[in-house]
């Protein structure tokens, strides 16, 4: 039973497909058959109608003459030659309605009154009426037309011809029935081929549905392939680009968890190792004492920044954090930075070297600040003694242009591309103060600013990150 109900919720796409099609299909065959009938049986009345006018018109001039010289046998001679019973009837009546001549003497002698016959009265008074109407004594469909027959203004009686319907309804029910036959192959026909084109359209969708149910159940980086040349194709395309993306995102998450893990369990453990040495009585040494309070307080302050670092990678990432957009002048902005990291350089033995033109920018202050201070600490750290800095600021289009330039032994081939990821470090040991983040906030940071920033290098001479802002 649960076989079926999987089979079933499988197969409703293609059951839909199909069933929209044959509808569809059932509808507009049925409507065109319908119409082809009415064609060409509204075609064949018109025709016969025609016909029998032009029938009439012809027969009224000979008659006419007959009635004109009064030989009333002539007037029988023509109706008894072109009458035909159970098929054709002709009659002629005279002005005050009775019947001269018929080709059905038999029928018509059991009439009582002529003016109930359909056409009759209307003729009567000089009028030309056609229609169909069921036979005198019988059920069966007649076309009939009543003509004056009027000879220079004088009314000299009245012309009925009708003819049966009988042979035409039957040929159009057998028409109908080879109409139905063939529809019903068409729609047979077509029922086939929908169901096979159904099929064509479902199993990829239902393809599609599995793989974005597998996705949904954590299994990233599998690859879809489906051959359909149409709109489906990129619909794959684009689940296999989601399929790397959270691949990727799955990898980058593990690796953040990972690095989030070894950073913190660095110095927590080293804390841990400190209190218990003093435990044990390394306390009661003053200079083995002093030296473990400065370890853990090294190591708390190393922990109470990547703490915070964190915090705000995350803040930047999720768009949490507002920027309080101002307009900034981008060589006081400069003067801050280098200001507030003048000291460092000092003691690094590192020069620094300022060239930047007088630029309005519009931003937030303080995040801007704190990009280019990573930057500046980045090109500190990865700085010889007796090297320079160089910063230059100008505009390019409508972009103001900051570098920032070191003269360090440069980032290889290697880690360039991934200079810009969380926690990634060229030193493998993680020794220092780095904890792989000051780059990736600053990337964010300019971001946030609708700007980028790139990364460059030479071999032993140094790296060059470019930041590019908007100019206000």
């Amino acid at each position: 039973m649960r076989g079926w109900w999987r089979l079933i919720k499988l197969n409703t796409i293609h059951a839909k497909l199909l069933a929209t099609y044959l509808l569809l299909i059932v509808l507009g065959t049925s409507l065109m058959s319908s119409y082809i009938l009415w064609s060409f049986h509204a075609y064949f009345m018109r025709t016969r109608q025609v016909d029998l006018a032009n029938w009439t018109d012809a027969l009224s001039e000979s008659v006419a003459d007959s009635l004109e010289e009064q030989n009333f046998q002539r007037v029988n001679i023509l109706v008894q030659r072109y009458g035909a019973p159970q098929n054709l009837t002709l009659r002629i009546f005279n002005p005050q309605g009775s019947l001269l001549a018929t080709s059905d003497p038999k029928l018509d002698q059991q009439v009582q009154d002529w003016y109930t016959v359909p056409g009759m009265s209307a003729a009567l008074q000089k009028r030309t009426a056609q229609g169909i109407a069921k036979g005198i004594f019988s059920s069966t469909d007649r076309l009939y037309i009543a003509k004056p027959i009027v000879r220079n203004g004088q009314f000299l009686g009245v012309l009925r011809m009708s003819i049966t319907l009988g042979q035409f309804q039957r040929q159009f029910t057998r028409v109908i029935g080879s109409v139905m036959g063939s529809l019903a192959v068409t729609i047979l026909l077509c029922a086939l081929i929908s169901t096979r084109f159904a099929r064509s359209l479902s199993r990829p969708i239902e393809i599609m549905r599995n793989f974005a149910i597998r996705l949904g159940s954590g299994e990233f980086g599998g690859m879809l392939t489906i051959h359909e040349n149409n709109e489906l194709d990129q619909l794959a395309a684009e689940l296999n680009r989601m399929s790397e993306r959270l691949a990727s995102l799955d990898h980058e998450r593990r690796t953040f968890l990972a690095n989030v893990s070894h950073e913190l369990r660095t110095p927590i453990s080293n804390v841990q190792v400190t209190v218990d040495a003093l435990r044990s009585g390394a306390y009661e040494e003053p200079q083995l004492r002093d030296r473990f309070f400065q370890t853990i307080e090294n190591e708390t302050k190393r922990l109470s920044r990547l703490i915070h670092d964190l915090l705000d990678l995350g803040r930047l990432e999720a768009g949490v954090s507002q920027l309080e957009k101002q307009t900034i002048s981008l060589r006081g902005l400069i003067e801050r930075a280098v200001n507030a990291i003048e000291l460092r350089m000092q003691a690094a033995g590192v020069s620094l070297q300022v060239k930047v033109v007088d630029l309005l920018i519009q931003g937030d202050g303080e995040r801007l600040l704190q990009a280019i201070l990573n930057l500046l600490d980045n090109a500190i750290k990865h700085s010889q003694s007796e090297s320079q800095v160089l910063i230059s600021g100008y505009s390019e289009g409508k972009q103001a242009v900051i570098k920032i330039q070191d003269q360090g032994k440069g980032i290889s081939d290697h880690d360039l591309p991934r200079i810009f990821e969380q926690f990634y470090t060229t030193d493998p040991s993680r020794s220092g103060n780095s904890n792989g983040l000051g780059l990736a906030i600053a990337k964010r940071i300019i971001e946030a600013h609708q700007g980028s920033i790139t990364a460059s290098s030479i071999a032993n001479q140094g790296a060059t990150f470019t930041i590019y802002l908007p100019l206000k």
